[in-house]
């Protein structure tokens, strides 16, 4: 059902925690699945020079922002303006149907941070 590199990400998440300020933080949630995924982040000029996540959800939830901590980190912020759902979906070796909520969710996330960022 899931991918292996989705069970990788969910058995061993990677930038999980919190960063203090001045990072930039949001937080977003899935009101029909109930999900919640808290996002921070250091922007170092026009870079994301650090991103650490926590998540209270489902298997895919987990994993998704997993990966995402890795799409972000080091990347430009123009660059992560364009990242989707889709692209985190890839990310991970793609998602079941019933899993989509997950990469929809780390993308609000981002579409968040971006917000607050600027």
């Amino acid at each position: 059902m899931f991918s292996p590199t989705l069970l990788d990400h969910f058995q061993n998440p990677r930038n999980v925690g919190e960063l203090p300020p001045p990072a930039v933080s949001v937080t977003v949630s899935n009101p029909a699945c109930g999900d919640i995924l808290a996002l921070s982040a250091v922007i170092v000029g026009r870079r994301m020079d650090r991103v650490c996540y926590k998540t209270r959800g489902c298997t895919a939830s987990i994993a998704a922002g997993s990966v995402l901590t890795e799409l972000l980190q080091g990347r430009d912020l123009a660059a992560i303006a364009a990242l989707d759902a889709e692209t985190i979906a890839q990310a991970l070796g793609g998602l079941p149907a019933e899993s989509r909520h997950a990469a929809i969710l780390c993308a609000d996330a981002v579409k968040a941070l971006l917000k607050k960022a600027a």
